[in-house]
């Protein structure tokens, strides 16, 4: 494992077309903190959600990005071990390309529903979330950097995959795992001891546990998700983050699904 942990929580919208992300990250945030003993920094400043096009937030989002991007840079300079907690998946789009410069040689557990492959010319909906892991394996330019080697990206409880994002997938040579094989032999078989970034949307969850913007049916159950994290090599996890919690959501009281986040993180025993 790194040095001490620190935490970064994105308060800059990147792409949000929920008001619940935001405010999410900062429960989460803050709860992180508390566990940590650790003061949260700070990237970006809040604004309202839209449903705009990839090339409307994508410009938009280009300070908190650049944000992220340098305090990560910073974290890892100091020989630190990075936590996120993300509004959406979009905010990966200025850390995946750190995370390849200074660990060419990790596996990026995408642990999501979606396999956030598509590109400008295969997006169905537009939406800037679905385009990080493309982006950052240099299928399109997001203006934010890539180099990550898509051969080296397990994507971990993915069961709502577009026909022409799963082309790209098995074209590039992307790890998918559905539910029923995202168990935690199989992934630490496949990350077999190499360093490891992880990156959780809580929407590969089964809905009802932790509110997710968008719910997909036949998910992970917490457990299971904790299962993986605690079968992984704990001294090579070069960082985790934690996207896509939407705060405001009836389904789940806001702070039983902030504590059960606390206790899946635990079981990484960073």
């Amino acid at each position: 494992m790194a040095g001490p942990i620190e935490l970064i929580v994105s308060q800059g919208r990147v792409g949000d077309r929920t008001d619940g992300a935001l405010p999410g990250a900062r429960k989460v945030a803050r709860a992180l903190s508390e566990l940590l003993g650790v003061q949260p920094r700070i990237v970006g400043t809040p604004s309202s959600a839209r449903l705009d096009d990839w090339s409307e937030s994508l410009p938009a989002a280009r300070e908190t990005l650049a944000g992220l991007r340098a305090g990560l840079d910073d974290v890892l300079s100091r020989g630190a071990l990075p936590v996120l907690a993300t509004n959406t998946c979009g905010a990966s789009l200025g850390t995946l390309p750190a995370v390849a410069e200074r660990f060419p040689d990790a596996v990026v557990l995408w642990i999501d529903a979606h396999g956030d492959f598509n590109t400008p010319q295969t997006t169905e909906s537009g939406y800037l979330g679905g385009m990080v892991v493309a982006a950052a394996c240099g299928l399109w330019d997001s203006g934010h950097g890539a180099g990550l080697d898509p051969r080296q990206v397990i994507i971990v409880g993915g069961r709502d995959i577009d026909p022409a994002e799963q082309e790209l997938l098995d074209r590039h040579g992307v790890t998918v795992l559905p539910p029923a094989q995202s168990t935690p032999a199989r992934v630490a078989e496949l990350v077999g001891g190499r360093d490891v970034w992880i990156h959780v949307d809580w929407d590969v969850l089964e809905p009802g546990y932790i509110p997710a913007a968008y719910r997909v049916q036949h998910g992970l159950l917490p457990h299971q998700i904790a299962a993986i994290f605690a079968a992984l090599p704990t001294q090579q996890v070069r960082g985790v983050e934690l996207a896509e919690f939407e705060d405001g959501d009836a389904e789940v009281p806001a702070r039983v699904s902030v504590e059960l986040i606390v206790q899946t993180f635990q079981a990484l025993r960073l």
